[in-house]
């Protein structure tokens, strides 16, 4: 009779056949990703494939952490891990530890994909680059103690201006926690002991010797430091992200003191250089306002006064002339309103209408009688006409039909 097996026993049997097949132990697999997806868990899910096999993969949050490269969907890697059963869904997928570019450096797409996300920034803009001091008194320089770098800068900034005064922040340059340390060292200057420059810098390596300066904490930094920033990484042909949001790059290291330190003899000439345009700008002030001295005691002002005089004495009689032709003028159109006014009025005039034969009849009371039907027969009414009045008893009335 055929033994029956349960479905979580099959499970189980396949799964330790797969743990237990070397082979399949920290294999490395070729293939192009496809459906990535992290989630915020930080633990990634996605597919590797060629042209006839699909293969499941995870990368736990501790192992992508360790990446130094963005996984982006169509990016042909190279996964190293192990090949076991997901029991739950009875799906077999590659459990992924470590995974790189294939036929690129991983360093190389990690540079690319943060060179072109910071780009979209506008952290390597112009319009935030800052001009460096012409004539600073103290430099800041955040570098390793023991390298060939320290050693260089002094040389090169006390030869330059003997006087320049250097602070140092000492840091390691590469290796675990160094993006950290100088980060912090461009923090320290801008917020605790103020210098007029800061030169950020390590000699040369290989990318992996440099990377420190790609990391996203040292880009950023050196983007929202208020002091200029010279960044002197590397050899002539080494360039770090660094390099590109700092407001100055210099090739190595003793190009960067050249830039930040003026050199003392150039210093002199130039203020030598000011001295005398000072002093022939000052020649010239004085010979030009001499020149207009000589102008003013020249000119008839103080040669013939009176002149000035009678031209000003001319002017004020043109100027009485037309204000008295403006005040004639304005009597004469307030006498023409005025008589207009007058005979307007004259026209309502009642002693006027009087003088025409009229009459104007009151009531006993002083009230004007203006209607027949105010006429009372026998009542006695005083009568006004040009040049007096008299009274008049009312034999009758007889009012005019209205048609």
């Amino acid at each position: 009779m055929a033994v029956i097996r349960s479905v979580s026993e099959i499970t189980k049997y396949i799964a330790g056949l797969l743990k237990n097949d070397l082979h399949l132990h920290n294999v490395t697999i070729r293939g192009e990703i496809s459906n990535f997806k992290q989630y915020s868990s930080g633990h990634c899910y996605f597919d590797l494939k060629d042209k006839e096999s699909i293969l499941k993969c995870v990368i736990w949050r501790s192992y992508a952490e360790r990446l130094r490269f963005r996984p982006e969907n169509a990016m042909q890697v190279l996964a190293t891990g192990s090949i076991e059963v997901y029991e739950r869904d009875g799906k077999y997928q590659c459990y992924v530890t470590r995974m790189q570019p294939d036929g690129i450096g991983e360093l190389a797409v990690a540079f690319e994909q943060l060179k072109e996300k910071l780009a979209q920034e506008g952290l390597f803009d112009d319009i935030h680059k800052k001009y460096l001091p012409r004539f600073p008194k103290t430099i800041g320089i955040v570098t390793s103690p023991t390298g060939a770098v320290l050693r260089d800068i002094y040389k090169v900034s006390k030869r330059r201006m003997p006087g320049i005064q250097l602070v140092l922040v000492p840091v390691q340059v590469q290796g675990a926690g160094s993006a950290e340390q100088i980060a912090a060292g461009i923090r320290y200057f801008n917020e605790k002991y103020p210098v007029d420059v800061i030169i950020v810098g390590r000699g040369g390596g290989s990318m992996e010797d440099l990377w420190s300066f790609n990391e996203e904490i040292v880009v950023r930094s050196i983007f929202k430091s208020r002091i200029p920033v010279i960044s002197a990484v590397g050899h002539e042909t080494d360039y770090t992200l660094a390099d590109f949001v700092a407001d100055q790059r210099a090739a190595t290291p003793s190009q960067a003191a050249e830039l930040a330190v003026p050199e003392i003899r150039e210093v002199i000439q130039y203020i030598k250089t000011l001295r005398e345009r000072m002093n022939m700008a000052a020649i010239g002030a004085l010979k030009e306002r001499r020149q207009a001295v000589e102008a003013l005691r020249r000119s008839f002002v103080f040669t013939q006064p009176e002149k000035l005089l009678e031209a000003r004495n001319m002017q004020v009689e043109i100027l009485k002339e037309r204000l008295n032709k403006a005040a004639n003028q304005l009597i004469k159109d307030k006498r023409s309103i005025l008589v207009h006014n007058m005979e307007k009025l004259e026209l309502v005039n009642p002693l006027e209408v009087l003088r025409r034969g009229y009459g104007i009849v009151y009531e006993d009371t002083g009230k004007i009688v203006s209607n027949i039907r105010d006429v009372n027969v026998d009542a006695v009414y005083s009568i006004q006409v040009s040049g007096g009045e008299f009274a008049a008893k009312v034999l009758s009335k007889q009012p005019i039909k209205e048609v």
